[in-house]
C-alpha cells in the first residue's frame, strides 16, 4: 500500500513540472516573471562588452541547448546601405567601403536576436573579413583580437508584459476567455542600437539588434514552489 502511494505521489509531482516546450501561462504572476527576466537580460546586455557572450551565458543558465554556443546564421539577399548618421558614427567618408551583414543569433533551435551590422572592412584583418563573409561566426568573436567593446546609443522596448500604470489600478489578470491559456508574446521584445569599437577607440561597426520572444523559450518559473 505504501509503495503504491509513493508511486502515486511521485507521478503527481512529475505532472506538476512543466515540459521545456510548454508555453507560459497567462496571468499576473507569469507576466511579472516575464518582465523581470526581460529587464535582467536587457540590463546585462547594456552593461556587457559583448552581446554574444551575454547571450551564450543566458542560454547556458537557462539550459536552452545542450551546447550553449551562439552562431550567426547569415540571411542572404538583403543589402542595406549605411545611413549618413551611421557613416558619421563610424567616422568614414562617403567613399570608404562599409559592408553589411544581416544575421540571426541562435543558440540551438532558439533565435535569440536578429541583427543588422554595418562594418568597416578596412579596419579589420584579412582573416577577420574572410571569417565574416564565409562562416557563421558572430561579429564579436570574429574580431576578438581587437579587444572590442560596445556603446549603446539607443534602446527601445517593443513589448511589456504589464500595461503602463498597472501599479495604480487593480491587479491585471488574464482575460476570462484566456484563463489558463498561453501568454501571448510578440516576436519583438526590445531593440538595441550600438557602436562597436576597437581597444584603441576606433569605431568598427554599428549594429541594430532586435531581441525576440525566443529568449523566453524555457519553462516559466514555478510560482509558489519551495526554494532550496
Amino acid at each position: 500500500m505504501r509503495l503504491r502511494l509513493g508511486f502515486a505521489l511521485l507521478a503527481a509531482s512529475l505532472m506538476s513540472i512543466p515540459a521545456a516546450s510548454e508555453p507560459w501561462r497567462d496571468g499576473f504572476v507569469p507576466r511579472i516573471e516575464a518582465l523581470a527576466l526581460m529587464q535582467t537580460l536587457n540590463a546585462s546586455l547594456l552593461a556587457s562588452r559583448s552581446a554574444t557572450a551575454t547571450l551564450e551565458k543566458w542560454c547556458a543558465d537557462h539550459k536552452m541547448s545542450a551546447e550553449p554556443k551562439i552562431i550567426a546564421r547569415r540571411i542572404a539577399g538583403i543589402e542595406q546601405q549605411p545611413s549618413a548618421d551611421t557613416r558619421r558614427r563610424l567616422d568614414v567618408s562617403d567613399e570608404e567601403p562599409v559592408k553589411y551583414r544581416r544575421v540571426q543569433l541562435a543558440c540551438g533551435d532558439h533565435v535569440l536576436s536578429e541583427a543588422d551590422n554595418w562594418y568597416v572592412p578596412g579596419r579589420l584583418s584579412d582573416e577577420m573579413n574572410r571569417t565574416l563573409e564565409m562562416t557563421e561566426t558572430p561579429f564579436g568573436k570574429a574580431i576578438a583580437a581587437l579587444q572590442p567593446f560596445r556603446r549603446t546609443i539607443e534602446m527601445k522596448v517593443r513589448w511589456s508584459p504589464l500595461p503602463e500604470g498597472w501599479e495604480l489600478s487593480a491587479i491585471p489578470t488574464a482575460s476570462p476567455e484566456n484563463a489558463g491559456g498561453a501568454l501571448s508574446i510578440p516576436h519583438d521584445l526590445f531593440e538595441h542600437t550600438a557602436v562597436v569599437y576597437a581597444r584603441d577607440q576606433r569605431p568598427l561597426s554599428e549594429v541594430h539588434e532586435t531581441y525576440t520572444r525566443e529568449v523566453l523559450d524555457f519553462p516559466a518559473p514555478l510560482a509558489g514552489a519551495p526554494r532550496e
